[in-house]
């Protein structure tokens, strides 16, 4: 492979040098060319020609007499040099008569044309090699500089005085408690002497953490809105180096340009990057990363005090940071960021929809009602995906349905049109997705049934939708068992009505048994094994993720683990059977409707089941 590299190396310059070439003949061909050659001749011949009249001019160059003939014809001869033209031809006998019908120019080699004539082709070929030695050199130039650069941080410095950042506390909504301890950080920056009376002092580093698409980084931008000071921002990532000692240097060098500019503060995305566990001992003998994180610990609190330097990092991954990273005087606070709940979404989404023209119908507390689980990232882009949709229907203004259908666009994906069931299949489908509805209706643990659909969606033939009605921060073990039973509530369904089961339940059975087994295993909530978990997970730290489970059990309490999931997966199956048996009517009505239909709405589905 390198002597391949190296092949293509020679072979380009080569082709470099060639063109080059060839240039410099082409101008050097063209500067020559001067049409047909003259001819040289006597002095003998010359007083012949002048005594038969043929000449018509004749140009002293110095010594070189350059003779035009009246035929066109171009000659040229010599003079001595201490003798004018005149004189020798006189010496020699000329007539005076036949010298005066020629005309006689003296064309002098001083000044511009000396230079053109005796310089130029000299100066020419120099420059085109200086031109030659000055590209290569710059590309030589180029390449070292880049060497010298890698100790350098990649920091992008956003000035107070520039305003490129627009956003302030009041674009940022759902996380009011967050807000609240920025807020106090900004003022102390604004404001230092009202806390510097009463010996407070200011926090050296304020870590965000949360889910991904919280608002963490949305956050940090509204306070280098509303801060004033110069802000410095950089990724986690962007410390680590293939070379040794980079990671380290470039933390020295961030943290150096942030102490010129005095108050000041400095934002770090995705700290987990560089701020996992020390000593995993996976880094060979010299680990890069650890001598990164050992450097960003002395940057924050070591000899030298840091004083109006606020440090900000976020992080979805808080339990992988290294203790020294999270001990007070290096982060002081550490401001937890939840996902928005049904109130916060509501104002997100008045937020995200200022610059878009809803309809007036649109009403965004229920719209936030059916969007329980989504982040701020995930409203944002509902409400775009929403505008796109209306863009592509030609409509003026983003209506109800068109975010209610873009709410299953994020969730489940596009509809698939190209995806076309048979007969049998769409039969099965609409059975398969009555019976989640079903078993979910009439068990109290599930939440509302809001649709039911056969129209594919991502990978999903067909779907049922269900949010709660209320939203809840605890589950009790009988909601667990009630969404276990919902879930298996198609599969039951398809092998009631058709006495056999399809692949079609396989996504439905994989989540069933991984709920069921982290009731038993990590909820404690399993009744023969009582209140205690069962396991351990074991994490690369160097990584940061979880590869396997350690088990802290023996065999035979992994026996009886498997038995009780097993029984507790045939109990939920049971419920399930006898719920589609009972309401064996409401059963086939929906299906049957939504066979006609395709898609039913919440207050269709219960307009069936209250008829039955």
């Amino acid at each position: 492979m390198k002597k391949k590299n190296n092949s293509k190396f020679i072979l380009k310059n080569f082709l470099i040098f060639l063109i080059i070439f060839l240039i410099i003949s082409g101008v050097f061909s063209l500067i020559n060319i001067k049409g047909v050659e003259p001819t040289q001749v006597g002095i003998n011949y010359l007083i012949k020609e002048i005594e038969e009249e043929k000449i018509e001019e004749i140009t002293i160059e110095e010594d070189k007499l350059n003779i035009l003939l009246k035929n066109g014809k171009s000659q040229f001869s010599f003079k001595e040099s201490n003798q004018s033209l005149i004189s020798m031809l006189a010496d020699l006998n000329v007539s005076p008569k036949k010298i005066a019908k020629i005309s006689i120019k003296i064309k002098s080699l001083k000044g511009k044309n000396a230079f053109i004539n005796i310089f130029l082709p000299l100066l020419f070929p120099l420059l085109i090699f200086v031109g030659i030695f000055y590209f290569f050199s710059r590309k030589l130039k180029g390449a070292g500089s880049q060497a010298f650069k890698f100790g350098k941080s990649n920091v992008r410095k956003i000035n107070p005085k520039e305003k490129k950042i627009k956003t302030k506390f009041k674009d940022v909504a759902g996380i009011k408690e967050a807000k609240e301890e920025l807020e106090e950080v900004v003022d102390f920056l604004k404001n230092p002497k009202k806390y510097i009376k009463l010996g407070a002092k200011i926090p050296k580093g304020v870590l965000l953490v949360g889910p991904p698409g919280c608002g963490k980084t949305l956050l940090s931008r509204a306070v280098a809105g509303e801060s004033n000071v110069p802000f410095f921002h950089i990724s986690g990532s962007e410390f680590i180096e293939m070379f040794v000692g980079v990671g380290a240097s470039r933390v020295r060098d961030l943290f150096s340009n942030a102490k010129k500019s005095l108050p000041s503060i400095i934002f770090i995305d995705e700290l987990d990057a560089v701020g996992r566990h020390r000593g995993a001992g996976l880094g060979g003998s010299h680990d890069e990363r650890e001598q990164t994180l050992n450097q960003i610990l002395v940057e924050l609190d070591g000899f030298e005090a840091n004083t109006g330097l606020i440090v900000i990092a976020a992080t979805n991954r808080p339990d992988i940071l290294d203790p020294a990273l999270l001990r007070p005087g290096r982060f002081d606070r550490k401001i937890i960021l939840d996902m928005p709940d049904i109130l916060a979404r509501e104002k997100i989404l008045k937020i995200h929809s200022i610059n878009k023209p809803l309809d007036k119908k649109v009403d965004l507390k229920k719209i936030a009602k059916r969007t329980p689980g989504f982040t701020g990232a995930d409203l944002a882009n509902l409400l775009n995906e929403s505008a796109i949709l209306s863009a592509k229907k030609n409509l003026k203004k983003i209506s109800t349905k068109v975010i209610l259908e873009s709410i299953e666009r994020v969730m489940l994906g596009p509809e698939r049109k190209s995806h076309v069931l048979n007969k049998k299949e769409r039969e099965i489908v609409a059975f398969h997705e009555a019976g989640h509805a079903i078993t979910g209706y009439f068990l109290p643990g599930c939440d509302m049934v809001q649709k039911i659909s056969l129209i594919s969606r991502g990978r999903a033939a067909g779907y049922t939708l269900m949010m709660p009605d209320q939203e809840k921060s605890l589950k009790s073990r009988s909601e667990f068992m009630d969404q276990i039973t919902s879930l298996l509530g198609g599969y039951m369904a398809e092998k009631k009505i058709f006495k056999e089961v399809t692949t079609g339940a396989s996504n439905d059975l994989r989540e069933s048994t991984k709920l069921v087994q982290r009731l038993v295993t990590e909820f404690g909530m399993s009744e023969s094994l009582g209140p205690r978990t069962f396991g351990e997970k074991d994490e690369l730290i160097f990584l940061g993720k979880e590869v396997s489970k350690k088990r802290n059990y023996s065999e035979k309490i992994a026996e009886k683990i498997d038995n009780e999931i097993s029984m507790i997966i045939k109990t939920c199956q049971k419920k399930a059977k006898e719920i589609l048996d009972e309401k064996e009517k409401e059963l086939k009505q929906v299906a049957q409707t939504l066979l006609k239909k395709e898609t039913l709405e919440k207050e269709e589905f219960e307009k069936i089941i209250l008829k039955q």
